[in-house]
This record gives C-alpha cells, sequence and structure tokens, in this order.
C-alpha cells in the first residue's frame, strides 16, 4: 500500500477517531446533566437528524467532489485549474448555505409534525420545531468550511481537516455541556431551552474550525502558489464545466453522505407510529433516542476507520485511476478491505459481547439499551463497508452505482421498518437497517468487481481467517465475563469499567497476540509490525 495511503489515513483517522471518541464521551456528562429530564436526548435526536439531511445536501458533496476534482488535475500538473474551482466554490457555498438555513427554519414545524405522531407522546410538536430552528443556523458556516477541508484533501493533505475536526468538536461540546448546565441549574429554565441552546452548539463548533482551516490557509499559501508556478496550463476549463463536472462528482457524495442520516429519518417518521400501533406510544420517545442517539454513539464509533479510509481513497484512487495504473489502485482496494475487516470486526463484536457493561458504563444500567446495542453494534461493519465499497465506487467513476445500491436499501428499510417493529420492537429497526445496508454493499460489491475487475479471492480467504481469529477471542472473552459477573455486577457504572476493561484487555491480547503469531499482521502493516514482533519474540 502507497506510504500516502497509509500516512493520510492514519491523520485523517487519528482526527476522526478522537472527534468520534470526543462525540461518544460527552454524552455521559449530557445524560448526568439530563437526569430527571429524559425526553432531553430524545428532543436532541429529533432536531439533529433533519439538520444532518439539511447539511449533507447543503455541502451537496461538494467537499469530497473537489476533492477529487483537484486530485485528478493535480495529478496532471493543472494546479490553476483546482484553484479557480476553490475561489468560486467558497460563493457558492455561502449561497447554498444561507438558503439551506432559511428552508429549515421556515418548515420545521412541518418536519415536527411527521416526527410526533400520538398525543400520548412526552414530546411535542413545538418542542421539536423551537429545537430543529436552533440547530438550523449552524447551516450558514458548515458548508463553507468543509469546502475547504475539500480542498487541501484534494492535495492530500489530511492534516488541516482532521486537527478542524477535533477543535471544531471540542468547542461544540464545551457550549453543549455548559449551555445545557447553566439553563437548568442556573436559570432553571426548561429541558427545550437546553437542548436549543446544545444544538446551536453545532454553530460555534463550526465557527472555531473555520478559524483553523483559514489558519492552515495562510500558512500554506506560499507553498500552494508555488506549485501554481508549475502549473502547464495546457487545460483551459471554464466554470460551467467545472460545474458540470463537480455537479457528476457530487451526486454520489450526496447520497453517501445521507445515507445514515436518511436510514435514521425513516426510524423517525415510521417508529413512533409502528410504536404507538402496538400501545407503546408512552415509552416511544425513550425507545427512539435509545436506538438513535445511546446506542448509535457507541455504534458509530468503529466506522470511523471506515470513513477515514473512504475520505483518503477518493483522490488516491482517482489519481491511480487517471493515470492507468490499475495495479496500484487494485492494491489499494485489496489492502484497505483487508485492514478495515481486521480492525472493524473485532471492535463491533467486542461492543456486543460486552454490551450490558458497556451501556453502564457510558450511560446506565437499562436492559434495553443492552439488549438493543447488542443487536446494535454488529451493524458497524455493515456502515463501515458501505462507505469504503461507495468511495471506491466514486474512484473508479462508476459512482451511479452508489445511488443505484443506496436506494435499493432504503426502499427495503422503508418497506421493512413498521412490519419488523411491530414483531420485535425496537430491534426490528436494527434488523430493517441491516438487512438494506448489507443488500447495498452487495451490489457495490458486484460493480467493483465488474469495472474494476477486482477479484475477490485473496479478502474471501483473509476475511475467513479474520474470523477464526475473533471466534477465539469471542471464547475467551466471554469465558472472563462468566467468571467476572460472580463477583462484579455489569449493571453497576463502576463495576462495569472493570469488566470492560479486563474482558476487553484480554480479548485484545488474545486477539493481537494470533494475528502476530500468524504474521497475518506483517501482511496486512508491513515492516514494522515485523520488527515489532522480532522485539516482542512472538513466532
Amino acid at each position: 500500500m502507497s506510504s500516502k495511503l497509509i500516512r493520510g489515513t492514519f491523520i485523517l483517522t487519528l482526527g476522526t477517531f478522537i472527534s468520534k471518541f470526543l462525540g461518544l464521551f460527552y454524552v455521559i456528562p449530557f445524560d448526568r446533566l439530563l437526569r430527571g429530564h429524559e425526553e432531553g436526548a430524545s428532543l436532541y435526536q429529533y432536531g439533529y437528524v433533519p439538520y444532518t439531511i439539511f447539511l449533507t445536501v447543503a455541502t451537496a458533496g461538494v467537499p469530497l467532489a473537489v476533492s477529487k476534482f483537484v486530485s485528478k488535475y493535480n495529478a496532471i500538473e493543472e494546479y490553476a485549474v483546482g484553484r479557480r474551482l476553490f475561489k468560486s466554490g467558497l460563493l457558492l457555498m455561502t449561497i447554498t448555505g444561507i438558503v439551506s438555513f432559511l428552508i429549515m427554519y421556515a418548515f420545521a414545524p412541518i418536519f415536527a409534525e411527521m416526527t410526533i405522531k400520538s398525543d400520548d407522546q412526552v414530546i411535542t410538536v413545538a418542542q421539536v420545531t423551537t429545537v430543529i430552528r436552533a440547530v438550523s443556523f449552524a447551516l450558514i458556516i458548515i458548508p463553507f468550511m468543509s469546502l475547504i477541508r475539500g480542498f487541501f484533501q484534494g492535495y492530500q493533505s489530511m492534516g488541516p481537516t482532521a486537527l478542524s475536526q477535533v477543535v471544531e468538536q471540542i468547542v461544540r461540546i464545551i457550549f453543549l455541556l455548559g449551555g445545557i448546565y447553566v439553563v437548568l441549574n442556573v436559570m432553571n429554565g426548561t429541558v427545550t431551552t437546553a437542548i436549543s441552546v446544545a444544538t446551536f452548539a453545532a454553530f460555534i463548533g463550526g465557527i472555531a474550525s473555520l478559524v483553523v482551516l483559514i489558519w492552515y490557509w495562510f500558512k500554506r499559501k506560499p507553498q500552494l502558489d508555488e506549485l501554481m508556478l508549475e502549473d502547464k496550463g495546457q487545460v483551459q476549463v471554464s466554470l460551467r464545466s467545472m460545474y458540470k463536472e463537480i455537479i457528476a462528482y457530487s451526486v454520489p457524495f450526496i447520497f453517501v453522505g445521507l445515507a445514515n442520516p436518511l436510514f435514521q429519518l425513516v426510524d423517525q417518521i415510521t417508529f413512533n407510529t409502528a410504536m404507538a400501533d402496538i400501545g407503546n406510544a408512552r415509552v416511544s420517545d425513550h425507545a427512539f433516542a435509545v436506538l438513535n442517539f445511546y446506542t448509535h454513539k457507541l455504534v458509530i464509533i468503529p466506522v470511523s476507520l471506515a470513513t477515514a479510509f473512504s475520505m483518503t481513497l477518493i483522490p488516491l484512487i482517482t489519481t491511480s485511476y487517471t493515470s492507468g495504473d490499475r495495479k496500484t489502485m487494485r492494491r489499494n482496494i485489496d489492502q484497505t478491505f483487508q485492514i478495515l475487516l481486521f480492525l472493524t470486526v473485532p471492535a463491533a463484536l467486542g461492543i456486543a459481547l460486552l454490551a450490558e457493561p458497556t451501556y453502564t458504563m457510558f450511560y446506565h444500567s437499562d436492559a434495553l439499551g443492552t439488549s438493543v446495542l447488542r443487536a446494535y453494534a454488529p451493524v458497524a461493519i455493515l456502515f463501515s463497508l458501505f462507505a469504503v465499497t461507495a468511495a471506491i465506487l466514486q474512484g473508479i467513476d462508476e459512482q451511479k452505482f452508489t445511488i443505484f445500491s443506496l436506494l435499493v436499501g432504503l426502499l427495503l428499510k422503508l418497506s421493512l421498518n413498521i412490519p419488523l417493529i411491530k414483531l420485535f420492537e425496537t430491534e426490528g429497526a436494527v434488523l430493517a437497517t441491516s438487512i438494506g445496508y448489507a443488500v447495498a454493499i452487495l451490489i457495490n460489491l458486484y460493480v467493483i468487481k465488474k469495472y474494476a475487475r477486482y477479484q475477490f479471492r485473496l479478502i474471501i480467504r483473509r476475511t475467513a481467517f479474520i474470523a477464526a481469529i475473533n471466534i477465539v477471542m469471542a471464547v475467551v472473552v466471554l469465558a472472563i465475563y462468566w467468571l467476572l459477573v460472580k463477583f462484579l455486577n455489569p449493571a453497576s457504572g463502576f463495576q462495569s469499567i472493570f469488566i470492560v476493561a479486563i474482558c476487553g484487555g484480554i480479548g485484545g491480547l488474545v486477539y493481537f497476540y494470533i494475528s502476530m503469531r500468524s504474521r497475518l499482521a506483517d501482511k496486512l502493516f508491513g515492516d514494522r509490525i515485523t520488527r515489532l514482533r522480532s522485539k516482542l519474540r512472538i513466532g
């Protein structure tokens, strides 16, 4: 695998992981601050799902499309083309951001009515409307900021994106938690006001991120200007042609970015209806928060690696595809699949095996939370595979199939959600999501096989071997867990920490040892692991 893929993925993975890590752990004090206001988490999520969809449409997939576009013309030393696009794109993103904000703010009552299906629910339409309007302000600034990230990624410079993500998350969380505390404990305000302040934190975090990116721009501008001096100037592309190409790139990015939010939106507009039909309207808001907020925060952590890979893959695969270097392209794809499965599968399996103490450790003891997390954790593997396969399709210019696969997956989710929720309640929504994603991934894999002429024989063998290692690890973890629960209570927040740390630590060591002993880690990560294995005298 190329050094640029490793370095870029490492930087972006680190930044994304830290951002996701912070995005997970802020939920612990968030949950504590809302004790006595259990509807707060549901209210927060009801506002955030529409916001995420509007944000994806507002950016129109342009950041990643710009990354691909800039990378393409940089590969042939036509740097001026990407610079012109960048300048005009900033204006476009400002306009789309403002327009999206106005639409979301104006239509907030309609979105709220689509969410609240019964008068027996704890949360009202007016509360949801207020929260949606509060979070909509972030649309003004985030698209503009995201375009700058995409420009840097086109130069395969992942540092600005990684650092700005972390700063954005830190500032957002500080404002969010501080705002909730002040409203509820100092001002004695309502939970609606507190959650409105919490969602407005997205706007404050966006400003902080933009400051970081502007600093990077002035720091890197001399180097970028030097590259402009090397510009061949042989390709003249009009702005109209640029945007035509960008739109062609962007549409698939929109759908990929919308994948998870759209699946969550299906839950938001159908979950309460299905729960009300089976007489569970009173607990519907809490169950929705468990599904799409609490457990989702835990499940999405292993997916951060896939997100980083997909963002790094696009410019690299585009470059090798444009230059006709199919061998390098296939090698990058091959290595990415293997490393993705090697890291994501044990993480998802570990969360599922330790669902009760994990949920208790982060939030509080909850039977519903435990059962949903146990069912939901393996879906992280599907989330990861969809992100990476979609990125590969975009890299080989077969992005139209990404749209098709996602639409098929969403149609299955929409068709199955209400029947499965009526049968299995909250776990039914998880099952419908799993089926939708699985079918979408199979379609993507078929297209990769056909158009990239990619052979899956090696991946199938490695996947089987990785599965075998995980089975051994799971047996060990379950045995230790069985012993520990004789002395420790997984329903206790403090004791659950020890259970997770001991089981997770030993399970990780078993997985590490077998992968080193079998030399699988050497094949995936190269000479550095070989030297480490020699130092540790393993094998």
